[in-house]
């Protein structure tokens, strides 16, 4: 069985997993309505397949609907209009569900949902608590989701911000789905970027005990090269200058890297991100681990030599042309690396292997999935999220930014400015593969424009009237069926339908691997609520209908804990 389609049938399972009760229901009632028309002659065959229940994108073409009657054409040899009219005609014992069902187009079967049928739903949400909209997708699957992994040159910036924030949401809704995930950080601490990080290193530093210096313009700039190359003259003095060039130049590369690796745990952890791995390029060659690999594949007959380099063949597996691994003059490169490095995560029992990377690594997909596939690994396992650049705007303006001349501003710049709760929520506002722009001032709003204050202010808005609630001897968990029966209005019905609907939510991001959409979905839910608030007031006179009304934005105020713990953001109680 492929990969797509157990992915499939594991969402199927799921669906049903996270008790979602109406579809459950009218899954049954058409099932059980084909089959009596069956036995009464009215459909030919008895072989049906499965059926899909879908949100209609038009709210009035009602709650659900199903294209079961279009997919049974072919096998009933009937118009799908008609088969739809004879599985409606016996449908039986749902008139405590469904309202009204109605045909459209070709044959969609569209039911619309009775209002009391809706309430009951909401005590599933206090029943699972924190573990709302869970499933067991990956049945303890392992998945190891590989993000960040900046070069250790220089501190983070926004666009890594925007990564790790993408890699960390991904890797909490895919273990909220029942995936065994491991977060990993790959430190390229091997090669050409860090002789050049420790040559820039090395020539402030002479700079600093008064040599003239000539720097290169693929050195690395920034304030960031000097202060480490003065840590580097306290520490040392002027010994460096005394020492043999290619010494002094792996002396402060090593310094350098391991200090600014120090500074990107910090910056992470400051983000709400924790790696399980800290994984260091330079011990796959330590090892010999690159040698091994390389050695294996030229065996195999996959690494062949051609013009005093040796190659990898990829192109039999879809990549434009073959690739070098090592050079003429005996150096790898970074591909014989992430080849070695990509085998060594397989070896240790992933099932999947996701890394996030930039967009500007596209052209590297194709090699890495060749280099897979030429292991005997279904490449299908191996996923890449591509991440697009971030626009850095203040008030609307662009803010001037160039790495090549050290000007940039970092991540802990703009979690220092903006908290790390509006960092992340922005970061997650747009899909990845979009480019995002992120205005600074915005963020910092207490204002129904910036996103993350409007799904915050609405759980400590509840939390407040939970308070008030308590303080007049209301209790919030109270959902007895007597006040549950008071959400009758529209405004109640359409906030419990966006709840009911979350599971669904996860359960796409997580198929997706696309966090946006609990933002989107949390987003929603705050309009909702918003509109909610305004319409209706929550505690009024009558008991039972304010124990009604708290019980549902309880439920609101839940959901929204559970969709921003998901992304990493808090959910405070006062705002």
């Amino acid at each position: 069985m492929n990969m797509a389609c157990y992915e499939r049938i594991l969402f199927w399972h799921a669906e049903r997993q996270l008790g979602l009760a109406m579809k459950d229901r009218i899954r049954g009632l058409l099932a059980d309505a084909a089959r009596r028309a069956h036995t009464a002659g009215a459909l030919p065959s008895g072989d049906f397949p499965a059926i899909e229940i879908e949100v209609p994108k038009v709210e009035a073409h009602g709650d659900f609907a199903t294209n079961f009657a279009m997919v049974m054409a072919k096998i009933q040899r009937m118009a799908p209009r008609r088969i739809a009219e004879t599985i409606i005609a016996h449908l039986d014992g749902a008139s405590d569900l469904i309202a009204r069902t109605e045909i459209a187009g070709p044959g969609f079967i569209n039911f619309h949902i009775q209002s009391a049928a809706w309430a009951p739903l909401l005590k599933t949400i206090p029943a699972a608590g924190e573990r709302y909209g869970a499933a067991d997708i990956g049945r303890g699957r392992k998945v190891q989701v590989e993000f960040v992994s900046s070069n250790p040159t220089g501190p983070l910036h926004v666009g890594h911000g925007r990564g790790a924030a993408v890699g960390d949401a991904v890797a909490n809704i895919l273990a909220f789905c029942g995936y065994d995930v491991q977060r990993e950080y790959y430190i390229n601490d091997s090669g050409r970027q860090i002789r050049t990080l420790g040559l820039s290193v090395l020539l402030r530093y002479r700079a600093l005990l008064g040599q003239r210096v000539d720097f290169p313009e693929d050195g690395y700039q920034g304030d960031y090269i000097r202060d480490l190359a003065r840590e580097i003259q306290s520490r040392e003095g002027d010994g460096l200058l005394s020492r043999d060039e290619d010494e002094a130049l792996m002396t402060c590369a090593r310094f350098a890297a391991e200090r600014i690796i120090a500074g990107i745990r910090q910056d992470l952890l400051d983000f709400g991100v924790a790696f399980d791995r800290w994984f260091s390029e330079q011990s796959l060659y330590d090892s010999g681990r690159v040698e091994d690999c390389i050695q294996r594949f030229r065996d195999a007959g996959q690494v062949y030599e051609s013009e005093g380099a040796l190659w990898f063949k990829t192109s039999p597996y879809g990549d434009e042309k073959d690739r070098v691994v090592v050079r003429g003059n005996g150096r790898t490169t970074y591909f014989a690396s992430d080849i070695a490095y990509h085998q060594e995560k397989f070896e240790r029992g992933f099932d999947r292997v996701i890394d996030v990377w930039g967009a500007d690594h596209h052209g590297y997909i194709p090699r890495m999935k060749a280099s897979v596939a030429a292991s005997g690994i279904d490449p299908e396992r191996f996923e890449v999220i591509l991440v697009q650049l971030v626009n850095l705007l203040r008030a609307g303006a662009p803010v001037a930014m160039s790495t090549r001349a050290g000007e940039f501003v970092t991540l802990q710049d703009v979690v220092n400015e903006v908290g790390r709760d509006a960092a992340r929520f922005i970061f997650l506002t747009r899909h990845y593969a979009n480019t995002l722009d992120f205005d600074l001032e915005v963020a910092k709003q207490k204002t129904n424009d910036n996103p993350v204050y409007y799904v915050q202010y609405v759980h400590a808005r509840i939390a407040s009237i939970r308070r008030k609630a308590q303080a007049n001897g209301i209790d919030a968990a109270d959902g007895g069926d007597a006040s549950l029966a008071r959400l009758d209005t529209a405004e109640d019905v359409t906030l419990i339908k966006h709840l009911v609907r979350y599971p669904e939510a996860v359960a796409a991001a997580a198929r997706q691997m696309e966090p946006h959409r609990i933002t989107f979905y949390l987003m929603n839910l705050a309009g909702a609520f918003h509109y909610y608030y305004n319409k209706q007031r929550v505690l009024v006179e009558d008991p039972v209908t304010s124990r009604g009304r708290l019980y549902l934005v309880a439920a609101v105020q839940a959901v929204i804990r559970n969709g921003l713990t998901l992304l990493g953001v808090s959910a405070p109680e006062r705002m």
